[in-house]
């Protein structure tokens, strides 16, 4: 099942893929309250009391009330930060892992609905952000007089950076580090290329 689930591309976490047992004793207006929560938590606000009251009132266990709070969120949260995710995909993958059918178009209206660009754009303005790299320069350096011999006539990388707030930072890097930092960020690389060509080839199945 989890091979025909192209949302996350690769491995789809255990709570998203045990959420349609814990949906199945679930009634339509229990569920929907539930997304309804669900979708307010995704969009940072407070609803741990919502959530506790519909608990109270919902026949399924506490604990198989929280698995499936808690896989909705997961589903949720992944779908609306994917802005190129296809409604039929979409659609598909909640088959995929056995959603019952009576609840896909809420989900799907939660996702496609006004609400996808809301939530994608309150989480771009909420979110924390970091300075920017401004500018960025670099030189080989060999130091021919140093207290250490074993640093003697060694190359290094001098770099300076410069961020949008206006800092600057200058820091050495020994070639040998260089290569190493090098070929760890062209792995990385490689493996997300990997991992996208993998989404690709599965959503287009």
């Amino acid at each position: 099942m989890a091979d025909s689930v192209s949302l996350f591309g690769g491995r789809v976490p255990a709570e998203v893929e045990q959420l349609a047992k814990h949906l199945k004793s679930l009634d339509r207006d229990t569920f929907t309250q539930m997304l309804s929560a669900v979708l307010k938590a995704v969009d940072g606000l407070d609803c741990c009391e919502t959530v506790r009251l519909i608990s109270e009132s919902s026949v399924i266990s506490e604990d198989s009330f929280n698995h499936a709070v808690a896989g909705l969120y997961a589903l949720l949260k992944e779908a609306l930060c994917l802005p190129s995710l296809r409604q039929e995909v979409f659609n598909e993958d909640l088959r995929a892992l056995r959603v019952p059918e009576e609840f896909i178009a809420d989900m799907s209206s939660a996702v496609f609905g006004n609400r996808q660009t809301s939530v994608n754009i309150s989480g771009t303005h909420q979110g924390p952000t970091l300075p920017k790299i401004q500018d960025f320069k670099w030189r080989v350096d060999v130091a021919i007089s140093t207290s250490s011999l074993s640093r003697a006539l060694q190359p290094s990388i001098l770099m300076q950076m410069k961020l949008s707030d206006g800092q600057v930072h200058q820091f050495e890097v020994p070639v040998g580090k260089f290569q190493e930092l090098r070929y760890n960020v062209s792995l990385i690389l490689k493996e997300m290329n990997d991992i996208e060509k993998r989404s690709i080839l599965k959503i287009q199945d």
